[in-house]
């Protein structure tokens, strides 16, 4: 299982600022290794944030994004307190769900 996600949510005025962190290697399968290998695929395909069930934002990947994504967006119609739940699906069919609560 890969490492958590550092997710950090912080509510200014009206809207909800979400920056997160994701732990992958994102190999985008067009790389040899020193004996002239293919290196297979491995990447992030799926990104699905959550806020009280709704989905506020659904994202599709591809091999070209760079190891370690970091991502950010905002929404509105959260309160402090409210959870944040982040989840996504890899081109093994690994998954990850971390949240974290607004502040």
């Amino acid at each position: 299982m890969a490492d958590p996600m550092r997710i950090r949510a912080a509510l200014a005025g009206d809207e909800t600022t979400v920056r997160i962190l994701m732990s992958h290697i994102m190999e985008p399968g067009t790389r040899r290794d020193a004996s002239g290998n293919l290196i297979p695929a491995h990447f992030i395909k799926d990104v699905v944030a959550t806020h009280n069930g709704k989905t506020v934002l659904q994202a599709m990947f591809s091999g070209s994004v760079a190891q370690n994504p970091f991502l950010s967006f905002k929404f509105k119609g959260a309160a402090k307190g409210d959870k944040v739940v982040v989840k996504w699906v890899d081109s093994k069919d690994d998954s990850r769900t971390d949240e974290a609560t607004i502040a």
